[in-house]
């Protein structure tokens, strides 16, 4: 991280655009949808620290499959409660239902591949009988 990063206060959407290589729209997007509130000084949007630390928290909870209204909760709860201590239960909830998602994906996979043994083995059986 370079030092104008470090001690930057203030950032343009094409800062955290270029920082975290999304698009303007993207960052407009989460704005539309509430997950941000820059300020305004005309037609431009001035980002915060606040802000940033933000989009950097929807783009990890997007990367662990946290939807844009699960974020926005957690949000919600954060800045109601500083202290997070309602927010750190819903975190271990909503960790806890995606570990659960998982492993159903684990089991789906886990089928999958019994399934495809089985119609590998069909399959040779119907070469098989045609010779």
């Amino acid at each position: 991280m370079s030092d104008k990063q470090i001690t930057q206060t203030t950032y343009s959407i094409s800062d955290l655009s270029k920082e975290f290589d999304i698009t303007t729209r993207s960052i407009r997007f989460y704005e539309d949808q509430g997950l941000l509130k820059p300020k305004r000084r005309g037609q431009t949007r001035i980002y915060i620290l606040k802000d940033r630390v933000r989009l950097k928290l929807i783009l990890r909870g997007k990367r662990l499959g946290f939807s844009l209204a699960e974020t926005r909760r957690l949000f919600e709860l954060y800045d109601a409660d500083k202290n997070s201590v309602s927010q750190l239960h819903t975190m271990l909830e909503l960790v806890e239902d995606k570990k659960v998602s998982l492993q159903q994906m684990d089991d789906i996979k886990v089928v999958l591949m019994e399934l495809n043994s089985a119609e590998q083995q069909c399959r040779a059986a119907l070469e098989n009988s045609t010779e």
